[in-house]
């Protein structure tokens, strides 16, 4: 059976750097930058409908050996988020079909984001869900620049 390529055009297209992610919880309001003040990251949108995001936590410390240390591993997998699958978009909503993921919970769902691209930012919120890392009611607002 012949699978049929998508192929994607758009704004969107390419590889997106990290500025910042600032999360809100909708219970008291209160923001955090749960990846710090300047966390580090990629966005890619390719125009095969493919994409992949990785985020990092400011100031994520290596281990001390090449093989981490029980302590040290859940030091680096807490300052880390990533994914990667495929992608449609409609309207100002993409939907982000993962494959594969950081949190194998998030691996064959769908997670769908509003966002707008203003010239060379692309701005991505997510919808009020349980956040993943903090497990509370949450939005995140994700700001992007595009890599030229």
């Amino acid at each position: 059976m012949a699978h049929e390529r998508q192929t994607c055009t758009g704004a969107q297209l390419g590889t997106w750097k990290l500025q910042s992610f600032t999360t809100e919880d909708l219970a008291t309001g209160q923001k955090t930058d749960l990846f710090g003040a300047r966390p580090s990251g990629y966005l890619s949108y390719g125009p095969d409908g493919r994409m992949y995001a990785i985020l990092v936590n400011e100031g994520r410390r290596a281990p001390s050996d090449l093989v981490p240390t029980d302590a040290e591993r859940v030091d680096l997998y807490s300052g880390f988020s990533s994914y990667a699958g495929t992608y449609s978009i409609e309207g100002d909503r993409v939907s982000h079909r993962i494959d594969a993921s950081w949190n194998q919970s998030w691996t064959g769902t769908t997670q769908v984001r509003q966002f707008r691209i203003d010239g060379k930012y692309l701005y991505i919120k997510t919808l009020p869900d349980r956040n993943p890392l903090t497990g509370k009611e949450s939005t995140s607002v994700l700001v992007w620049v595009k890599v030229e």
